[in-house]
């Protein structure tokens, strides 16, 4: 691996990057305020929500939508967000550039999933229809949607799939190693292929790559060193937390909650690394239900707090989960000299474009009534933390 100067350093950083950290941080501003929301959730209609989201950063980014629908705001939304960190890419020097990229592969495992579980459920599915759902920042070239779309339903075709198309793909390499450790190797092993992407696709397989990433992401961040790294591993072990808790919650009703998978099929699949890790993925290799995970939690503050809120049923335990990335993300961003904040930026934005969905869900069903079931305030003035 390639090793690279400290990147926190402030007597090398501007040099480097400056110029680049300092239009990032021209893009924070444009981050809706507190007023922007007061004032969207005024709105009786999504009509009226496109004009107010011109007076702020997101300007006219729904100028050329015919019919404005909460599908659209967050097409456009994502649109607007990917046009910019293009640019920032573009203009990044290598370690950034490489950190930036791992930001993307993030949304390329989405992306696989996507099709893969869209083609194994129908095979005749619309092509076309599949891609638009993709996440633009997980873009693949045309041809590999196409290619993993069209692949033959057939061990031979599971085979070909993985061997001619999935490991060119820049996350292919997790891929590789996840059927290296299920020992299914070359075209000898093709039905053995064929059942790993089958088999609970959206438990085994996801998880399995989204655990190799992240083990990889943070490898990589450490290398960089510094403030970067710093930052990044905090980040990257509250997300490899969140990561084994929510595997743990749904497994609960399928097989891997049977007493003879939790070892050998669900304790896999958490990441090694984390602040529950060992001691605590090792007992969440135990639990059963709902309340022994509790039990298991209560040892870790911030995830009893966030536990509680799930089981009185005041947020989800994804909108749990999001409330405190949000945090971390907003407390991270106020650091300077690292890459940190370039992560920061993208999973904040992707908080306000869930925001802006949401409420326009709300506010056509007539129910802005739920709008603070799901919303997560970005850096806002009036949460806990800030005061």
């Amino acid at each position: 691996m390639v090793v690279f100067p400290v990147s926190g350093d402030m007597s090398t950083f501007n040099m480097h990057h400056g110029f680049i950290e300092a239009i990032l941080r021209g893009y924070r501003l444009g981050f809706l305020n507190d007023s922007d929301y007061r004032s969207i959730l005024q709105c009786d209609n999504i009509g009226d929500v496109k004009l107010n989201l011109q007076e702020t950063d997101y300007g006219n980014f729904l100028a050329d939508v015919p019919q404005v629908t909460p599908s659209a705001i967050r097409t456009n939304a994502l649109n607007k967000l990917v046009v910019e960190f293009e640019y920032l890419r573009a203009e990044a020097d290598e370690p950034l550039a490489q950190f930036l990229d791992y930001i993307t592969y993030d949304y390329m495992i989405d992306n696989i999933m996507l099709v893969l579980k869209s083609t194994l459920n129908n095979p005749n599915v619309d092509i076309a229809a599949v891609t638009k759902q993709a996440h633009p920042l997980g873009r693949f070239e045309s041809s590999v949607l196409k290619s993993i779309c069209a692949f033959d339903n057939s061990p031979k075709g599971y085979a070909e799939l993985y061997q001619s198309v999935l490991i060119d793909t820049p996350i292919g390499k997790y891929f590789a190693k996840f059927l290296q450790e299920e020992s299914a190797k070359s075209a000898a092993s093709a039905h053995e292929v064929q059942s790993l992407l089958e088999e609970l696709p959206t438990t085994k397989l996801e998880n399995a790559l989204r655990k190799l990433y992240l083990e990889d992401f943070l490898r990589f961040c450490k290398v960089i060193g510094g403030e970067t790294a710093e930052d990044m591993i905090h980040l990257i072990n509250a997300r490899a937390d969140a990561t084994a808790i929510n595997i743990t919650l749904n497994s609960f009703g399928t097989p891997l909650n049977d007493p003879n998978y939790r070892i050998t099929e669900r304790k896999p699949l958490y990441p090694s690394m984390g602040y529950l890790y060992p001691e605590g993925t090792e007992k969440l290799t135990q639990v059963g239900d709902e309340n022994e995970l509790a039990q298991v939690l209560r040892m870790y503050p911030a995830y009893r707090h966030i536990f509680d809120k799930h089981q009185r049923g005041d947020k989800t335990i994804d909108d749990a989960f999001y409330e405190r990335e949000v945090e971390l993300n907003e407390l991270a961003f106020e650091g300077q000299f690292n890459f940190t904040c370039f992560y920061n930026y993208v999973r904040l934005k992707e908080q306000e474009i869930r925001n802006l969905v949401w409420i326009c869900e709300c506010i056509v069903q007539r129910q802005k009534d739920r709008i603070a079931d799901h919303f997560v305030p970005i850096f806002s003035k009036d949460v806990p933390y800030r005061n």
